[in-house]
């Protein structure tokens, strides 16, 4: 698997409706079902089955939930080294937990899906650097 089957399967997404917990290809996702499906379409089946979540589990819950799990099935690597096909976790406020994830499809860009809105690739700007917390590498990913 590269770099470039990751952002591939990625893109195949872009257009999907945002659909909260789920994970269907042009049917409907929310940024968590886009990763579970790229790492279907580079990996297969995937490692562990993702709970039942209210979209306000991060501040209900308190813990890094998202992050604990991405530190368990990704390779962690410093936020400032992303490449494309790697996953970006974001927090929107400071003193809550990690709720956000896309795909990097290069340095400046990424594709995620976000409520209100269909899959899409956006340019990853200082608001996004800002909220930029975590990064990993799909395991077994070729340089």
């Amino acid at each position: 698997m590269t770099r470039a089957d990751i952002v591939a399967a990625a893109r195949r997404w872009l257009g999907t409706p945002y659909a909260h917990q789920a994970s269907l290809i042009h049917v409907g996702c929310d940024c968590l079902g886009l990763v579970r499906g790229v790492w279907r379409d580079v990996l297969g089946e995937e490692p562990e089955a993702a709970p039942a979540y209210t979209p306000d589990w991060a501040e209900a819950l308190g813990a890094e939930t998202l992050l604990d799990a991405a530190h368990r099935h990704f390779t962690s690597i410093p936020p400032s080294d992303f490449r494309e096909g790697d996953v970006l976790l974001f927090r929107f406020r400071e003193h809550l937990p990690a709720k956000h994830l896309g795909v990097a499809t290069s340095a400046t860009h990424m594709i995620h899906a976000h409520d209100g809105a269909c899959v899409a690739e956006v340019a990853i700007g200082p608001h996004w650097r800002r909220k930029l917390v975590a990064a990993f590498a799909f395991p077994c990913v070729a340089d």
